[in-house]
């Protein structure tokens, strides 16, 4: 069952974003870019994924731009004492059990609300070469949103967010755009010039 808009946010919820502005600024994060104005609603795909603080920095970051960052969990997240307080951090319940799988269930969540930016760490797990899941991407196209970029430097603590690539059909030079943007910022990171590679690799095996 969606959240009521109107319901007053939680007070842990509230207690908690508190927290999380005052980490991001002790912390002294830097901004490079912004947000679109023009935009309600977009897939904000994030990477490297290196640490449980990186959404706090989004958080954080988003929030200074005046965004609300939304992110999916597993629906039973979402049940009991903790049913507000995750609605109010943004979350987005995902039922695995449900016909509709989760691309379909998210594209939903875009369709029925005015404004919605999730945010989504696209190498999906920590452990990553630097290799991207598809899942950002076809949730984004399911929903007919566009795709904004955010890279990160945890030694000089920036983070930044590209222009909105819309999504063509076209992974491969999809991923390519995407990768010449993340690189443009770290040329030598490592895990971009794996994003680099994958991207082209995609490209070959679509040709082929």
């Amino acid at each position: 069952m969606p959240e009521n808009p109107q319901r007053k946010r939680s007070v842990l919820s509230r207690i908690v974003r508190r927290i999380i502005m005052l980490i991001y600024s002790w912390q002294g994060w830097k901004l490079d870019g912004g947000l679109p104005k023009d935009l309600k609603k977009y897939v904000i795909a994030g990477a490297p994924h290196t640490s449980n603080w990186d959404f706090v920095f989004f958080a954080g970051a988003t929030a200074k731009l005046g965004v609300q960052p939304n992110f999916m969990g597993k629906h039973t997240l979402f049940q009991g004492i903790m049913r507000n307080f995750m609605f109010d951090m943004g979350g987005i319940p995902i039922d695995r059990t449900k016909r509709a799988n989760a691309v379909e269930q998210v594209a939903a969540e875009f369709e029925r609300r005015d404004e919605l930016a999730l945010v989504i760490a696209a190498e999906g797990s920590r452990t990553t070469d630097g290799s991207w899941k598809s899942g950002f991407y076809n949730i984004a196209r399911a929903a007919k949103v566009p795709i904004i970029a955010a890279w990160v430097c945890n030694e000089r603590k920036i983070l930044g967010f590209s222009e909105p690539v819309w999504p063509t059909g076209n992974y491969g030079e999809d991923l390519a755009k995407i990768a010449a943007f993340m690189r443009s910022k770290l040329p030598n990171y490592e895990r971009y010039k794996v994003l680099e590679a994958q991207a082209k690799r995609v490209i070959a095996e679509q040709g082929g």
